[in-house]
């Protein structure tokens, strides 16, 4: 579905954002669902875990429809932006984030599938426009919600003396072994690799530089990795994260701790409960435990 009238420009993506979100706004397309917030500490992280009464109405509803695709056709009051020949940028209609985007591929492709070079430069070309945190729940055991492949950006802070993120102090301490490495304070497999400050750069097109660094965070983590070009190979469930600085991705094991769903977000240091008791179970358990409890473990299992 081309918008040939919302062609990507470059250094567009945000304001076009914002006039967007304004648009979907007033035609009552997205609903930002009310939060609040409270600081759980361990282990030297200060997990935001927001409260999301509305959750439970929001799987209600779902429940209560038909199962569908909603990114084919997407709502076109959603659209924001052609990103690139092969992926658009929607809103996301529930938001708990303000300006929460979605870039989703624009023929379907499984959210379980291996990452391909074209998704990779739709994510740099997201992460060039927007100084955010750019994510990707591989399958519905790493906290994926749809089966249609799309990655997803919220925007960051920008903060230059606090962390951005919750998780963001541990990664001072990121131990290197070659191109990937491994952050001592993250009790659990993982893989961490360095962003080269020239993917970002609008004047040169990165994708297959940060394909070979996705594949081998892949490998370091212990994860199969189809290195075909264009490979639509399934992979285990993980979630990766990457900002302008730093990617983390981390395999897991299971969806839920406790009955609390846990996404790529929740390895960034922010976690969302449903109601009071799930909160009172992070607060007894804590936030890094949830963490370990859903990915995989050091031995290999969760």
């Amino acid at each position: 579905m081309a918008r040939s009238d919302h062609r990507l420009k470059p250094g567009t993506l945000w304001r076009t954002l914002l006039e967007r979100t304004a648009l979907a706004r007033r035609r009552g397309a997205i609903h930002s669902i009310p939060t609040t917030s409270e600081v759980i500490e361990q282990d030297r992280v200060a997990f935001q875990v927001r409260v999301v009464a509305a959750l439970e109405e929001k799987a209600d509803a779902k429940s209560a429809q038909p199962a569908r695709n909603p990114f084919l056709p997407y709502d076109p009051d959603l659209f924001v932006a052609d990103v690139s020949p092969t992926h658009v940028a929607l809103l996301n209609k529930f938001n708990v984030v303000e300006h929460h985007l979605l870039i989703v591929t624009r023929s379907f492709e499984d959210q379980q599938t291996q990452l391909t070079q074209k998704d990779c430069e739709a994510l740099l070309i997201a992460l060039t426009e927007i100084d955010g945190l750019a994510f990707y729940n591989a399958g519905p055991v790493a906290g994926a919600s749809q089966a249609h492949k799309h990655l997803q950006l919220i925007p960051l802070p920008a903060s230059t003396t606090e962390p951005r993120l919750p998780i963001e102090p541990l990664l001072r301490f990121v131990q290197m072994n070659g191109a990937t490495g491994t952050v001592p304070g993250l009790p659990f497999v993982h893989a961490y690799a360095p962003m080269d400050p020239g993917w970002t750069d609008p004047q040169k097109i990165s994708g297959a530089s940060f394909l070979a660094t996705y594949l081998a965070l892949l490998r370091a983590a212990g994860l199969s990795v189809d290195a075909a070009a264009g490979s639509h190979a399934p992979t285990a469930p993980y979630n990766l994260l990457a900002t302008r600085r730093w990617a983390l991705l981390v395999p897991r094991s299971r969806e839920c701790f406790e009955g609390i769903s846990i996404n790529a977000l929740g390895f960034a240091g922010a976690l969302l409960v449903k109601n009071e008791e799930q909160l009172e179970t992070l607060r007894r358990h804590g936030p890094m435990t949830a963490l370990k409890a859903v990915a995989l473990a050091r031995n290999g299992r969760g």
